[in-house]
């Protein structure tokens, strides 16, 4: 099995407010006020974790990086 290098992640607008992120590979989801904000606690939230994990359980390689999209809604007029 070929161990993947990017942990995706999506950010999307909160239901009230905000931002909130979701990985894919990982079950992580944390929220943030603004994009700044969601994304440090990606960050955070992600290297916790993965402390004292091995990455491989997860198919991924030894430090992974955060692949993040961010879904926006358009505005129809």
């Amino acid at each position: 099995m070929e161990l993947k290098q990017n942990i995706r992640a999506v950010i999307h607008a909160g239901e009230q407010h905000g931002y909130v992120a979701e990985c894919i590979e990982v079950s992580v989801v944390t929220q943030g006020e603004t994009l700044d904000a969601v994304v440090h606690n990606l960050r955070e939230a992600v290297a916790l974790h993965l402390e004292d994990e091995d990455p491989t359980q997860f198919g991924l390689v030894e430090k992974p990086s955060l692949l993040v999209t961010f879904e926006l809604q358009p505005a129809y007029a």
